[in-house]
């Protein structure tokens, strides 16, 4: 069976790799960049459309409100990098925000931060897939007939590619994602060239659409609320952020000022393409709305069910470029893929921090150790089986799914902040030198700005988006608190119950005596090296057992038993209903309630096959006695495998197998070094030489 699976396994993910080789896998910036900052980069595709989707309710009239909005984003935007800056000097571990939360807050501030970030991870895959998948479907139509199918397939690839290895992975995402920036910089600079030097007029292709306001004349808290909601969806911007914070081992050396220049160009990038495509907006009048089919009037009539409405970035691009042009072209696809590749920051922040997590005890040991590619790859997997889980079930609509979004980012960006002031506090209550504490009070000043405005925009987030679905985030972060502590409280228990003591207990104790049972149905090799087996072990006492189930086949084997001169005594328990596996339990529990001080040993006669198929051939009951046996105190399962041919011949197939070299695949040094051989008399054929 392994070499059924490994097969395709090989195939799909590549050859394993050594642990010697980790550091190959470690990334350069430019690597790192994508890998870790797609996320970040390509909301740049929806976070402007979720923008003035929410301004739109108030109509055209408040999209003159959208470069203010965009201003408060880029405010948000830099305070975060700044203040992560700070924590990827401070912390190069990886631990990220879970780690300077539990350091400086407990570990209950650090568990709420670990569930916050593994929901928005998992979030992040399932709308960046679902509005990759939107932007496509666009262009074609079979993907939004089937806007489930080619979301689970695209989690399913992306899900391949991760397991080969990060290096790997990083190099297939990094051209796509610097085609999109680069497109979408060319987009803003032709666009301000043309608007600016030559003075042309840019149309969206919904530049001529009205809107219709479902609230016409919003003043006072009504306009403020609405404002704050728009704010808060133009806050997808900054999802991701703090991946880089979370994968600072990745980074190749010098590890934390890698880190940092990444996340400083990272928020440079977003911020700038951010309020390019917002300018661009508002410069060729792109219109949308949250219910296009009767909210877009066209000649005062709703433009209908047919319409379908692109995303604002692939409408600025058809005013700046032209439809159908190469460049128009080039960035749709782009943008696409981008948003499919944006998924890989969560690939590699939630398998790293499940690992973190899983050494702390607080999820399962699985989670901490690498795979054949030196990849977390259980965790890889837990992550794309609950994003596509979330997919089905909100039917890959990027708009419901945005609703979830962001919750649980701003919750670790605010607690992260919140400790990295008393990360400082801490250390400046001891250090004595002047130039360090000037640092330490600039560090500890950012991060409580930082701390101070995303909680500020945590409140914003929650009010605005609790009832749109933003308690299913929270309700999600939730069940990842009361699960990861119920698994510590399991592991601690273990801990505690397995401990070694150092004072003598039952288990330091030597049994009084050992009573050796080998449970038999019929006398064959399995069964005479089984009891043989047995005497070698010289207990105290030894016993044969055997279940009547059938009364002639017992019969039958009294007699042989008898005949053979088999010096070990026989036991035969009765089954009237034809059980096997319960009659011996209960008399393994007898043995043991008659002297709690002896130990019991259980023999198992059992014999290998070599097929996978002749397992179906046999029953399988030793190995529920096995499993029941386990559970028995102060019993010993022994098992004696008896390997039959199939199985011999299953060996020496693999022998083979591990021996067998491609022609040409060994090397035999350089031709220089070799032994000469004899000459051959001109015109032979090639005839051994003689010995």
């Amino acid at each position: 069976m392994s070499k059924l699976t490994d097969v395709p396994k090989r195939i799909l993910i590549g050859r394993a790799l050594r642990s010697d080789r980790l550091g190959e896998t470690l990334l350069p910036k430019r690597i790192a960049l994508p890998v870790f900052a797609s996320d970040p980069l390509s909301s740049v595709a929806y976070a402007p459309g979720e923008v003035l989707l929410v301004l739109s309710i108030a109509g055209v009239s408040a999209y003159h409100f959208s470069p203010w909005i965009a201003v408060a984003v880029v405010v948000l935007m830099f305070t975060v990098v700044a203040s992560y800056r700070q924590n990827v000097h401070a912390y190069p571990s990886g631990g990220g925000d879970y780690e300077v939360a539990t350091t400086n807050l407990g570990p209950k501030a650090g568990l709420t931060v670990a569930s916050a970030l593994l929901v928005d991870y998992v979030l992040t895959v399932a709308v960046s897939i679902a509005s990759g998948i939107e932007n496509l479907g666009s262009a074609v139509p079979f993907v939004v007939e089937h806007k489930v199918l080619c979301a689970t397939v695209v989690i399913v690839l992306l899900t391949l590619m991760n397991l080969r290895g990060v290096k790997e992975s990083g190099k297939l995402f990094a051209i796509p994602t610097y085609v999109f920036v680069g497109g979408v910089f060319i987009m803003i600079l032709w666009g301000a060239f043309r608007g600016l030097v030559l003075g042309d007029t840019m149309r969206a292709p919904t530049a001529d659409f009205h809107i219709r306001a479902e609230h016409q004349g919003l003043a006072g808290f009504a306009l403020v609320f609405l404002l704050l909601r728009a704010f808060s969806s133009g806050c997808a911007a900054l999802t991701g952020v703090e991946a880089i914070s979370n994968g600072v081992p990745a980074f190749r050396k010098p590890k934390s000022k890698n880190a940092a220049s990444t996340l400083a160009a990272m928020g440079l990038l977003a911020v700038t393409m951010f309020c390019g495509i917002i300018a661009l907006a508002a410069t060729t009048k792109v219109r949308m709305a949250e219910n296009p089919a009767t909210d877009l009037l066209h000649n005062g009539h709703p433009i209908g069910s047919g319409y379908v409405q692109n995303p604002v970035i692939s409408q600025v691009a058809e005013a700046v470029f032209g439809k159908g042009s190469f460049l128009f072209v080039l960035l749709a696809a782009a943008t696409a893929l981008v948003l499919f590749l944006a998924a890989n920051t969560a690939y590699n922040g939630f398998p790293l921090l499940g690992s973190i997590l899983a050494q702390d005890r607080y999820l399962p040991r699985q989670l901490h150790t690498r795979g054949d590619r030196l990849a977390f790859s259980n965790g890889i997997v837990l992550l794309a089986g609950a994003a596509a889980l979330l997919t089905v079930i909100y039917g890959a609509d990027s708009t419901r799914l945005i609703q979830l979004y962001i919750v649980g980012v701003f919750v670790s960006f605010t607690l992260s902040q919140t400790g990295m002031v008393r990360h400082w506090n801490r250390h400046l209550a001891v250090e004595k030198d002047q130039a360090k504490r000037r640092h330490m009070m600039r560090s500890r000043a950012i991060n409580t700005f930082g701390a101070f405005l995303t909680g500020l925009v945590l409140v914003v987030v929650l009010v605005t988006k609790f009832t749109h679905g933003a308690w299913v985030a929270l309700l999600g972060m939730c069940i990842f608190f009361a699960t990861m502590t119920a698994i510590r409280k399991h592991y601690d228990r273990v801990a505690e119950e397995i401990a070694a003591p150092e004072e003598p207990d039952d288990d330091l104790v030597r049994p009084s005596r050992v009573h050796s049972v080998v449970l038999i149905s019929k006398i064959h090799r399995p069964t005479l090296r089984a009891l043989a087996y047995a005497k070698l072990m010289r207990s105290d006492s030894l016993e044969a057992l055997t279940v009547n189930v059938d009364p002639a086949e017992t019969k039958a084997l009294r007699e042989e038993w008898e005949r053979r001169g088999i010096d070990v005594p026989l036991k035969v328990l009765d089954s009237p209903y034809r059980e096997v596996t319960r009659p011996v339990i209960e008399y393994v529990k007898g043995l043991r309630k008659e002297s709690p001080r002896d130990a019991v040993s259980v023999i198992i006669p059992e014999y290998v096959v070599g097929h996978w198929y002749e397992h179906l051939l046999h029953n399988q009951s030793a190995l529920r006695l096995k499993g029941r046996l386990l559970f028995t105190p102060g019993v010993m399962v022994t098992s004696v495998p008896y390997q039959l041919a199939s199985s011999e011949a299953a060996k020496m197939r693999a022998r083979r197998r591990q021996e067998w070299s491609a022609p040409g695949a060994v090397r035999r040094g350089p031709a220089g070094e070799r032994p000469k051989e004899p000459s051959e008399p001109s015109g032979s054929s090639g005839s051994s030489p003689k010995e």
